[in-house]
């Protein structure tokens, strides 16, 4: 692969429209790749080891921060192409681009793969579909310690370019993974994995369930909630609330089942 920076002002380039196809998800799915936007997400993905293909800037980003990700990427025999700043506009997905993007190859982490290393904490996603909300969940469960996430159909793309972004770089650092409900239900059982499901109103709250051993912690989508598939091979649990709020939003529901899950697990010496 040519190592040397390549100048492209058309958007008729080839690699440009390729580019621009990645916006779209089949198309992200079937190449297993997806864009990344702006130095920080690009640190940490090359930091967590992701290969990072393609880096495009522009002139006034090829100094400081990004002359430090052009040489990385360029050592590691990645492909790096100048554009002006018109052009890069037209591949960006944020409103003031950094002037920095690149294009990364998806690792390829399976559910068997995930179950193979007898995880101890793991967050099922049942149709989220706000890419913020994705993106804070990933998040949450990569600061609590989470060893994967699990997306079933449904949910939105964690590779989307606003899904990516609001990870803040989690996405790099754990596993996830989209599969069938059936299929991930059946793992699950047959890893001995219980799953506890988030729901507004249950006979038990989830401090009163007991997480100090391995689990799956369930959250749904947005307006409704988790499907009976899951609930139906679920134990059901709430958060207690005493205002007068009907719900939590999904990824601060979330975060509190998994920051539970830690509180009880700190009492125990392994886990300390």
């Amino acid at each position: 692969m040519d190592r040397i920076d390549m100048q492209v002002t058309s958007r008729n380039n080839e690699q440009i429209k390729y580019m621009r196809r990645l916006a779209g998800r089949r198309f992200r799915e079937r190449e297993g790749k997806f864009i990344l936007e702006g130095v920080r997400l690009l640190e940490e993905a090359l930091a967590a080891g992701w290969m990072v293909e393609t880096l495009v800037h522009t002139a006034g980003a090829a100094s400081g921060a990004g002359r430090t990700l052009t040489d990385t990427v360029r050592e590691r025999g990645g492909r790096v192409l100048e554009v002006t700043d018109e052009l890069f506009r037209t591949l960006a997905d944020t409103v003031s681009p950094q002037g920095v993007l690149a294009v990364a190859r998806r690792t390829a982490y399976t559910l068997d793969g995930l179950l193979a290393g007898r995880p101890s904490l793991l967050l099922l996603a049942d149709g989220v579909q706000d890419p913020g909300n994705l993106g804070a969940i990933i998040r949450s469960a990569d600061a609590a310690g989470a060893d994967g996430v699990i997306l079933l159909p449904g949910t939105v793309d964690a590779f989307a370019p606003k899904t990516v972004r609001a990870t803040m770089g989690s996405l790099f650092h754990l596993p996830v993974i989209m599969d069938g409900a059936d299929k991930v239900l059946t793992a699950l059982a047959g890893a001995g994995l219980p799953v506890v499901a988030g729901v507004p109103r249950a006979p038990s709250f989830i401090d009163q369930i007991d997480l100090s051993g391995p689990v799956v912690l369930a959250v749904g989508n947005e307006a409704g909630g988790i499907s009976p598939a899951v609930l139906a091979k679920s134990e059901q649990a709430s958060i207690p609330m005493s205002g007068r709020a009907e719900s939590l939003n999904v990824a601060m529901a979330a975060s509190i089942m998994l920051y539970e899950a830690v509180r009880q697990r700190r009492a125990f010496p392994i886990f300390q």
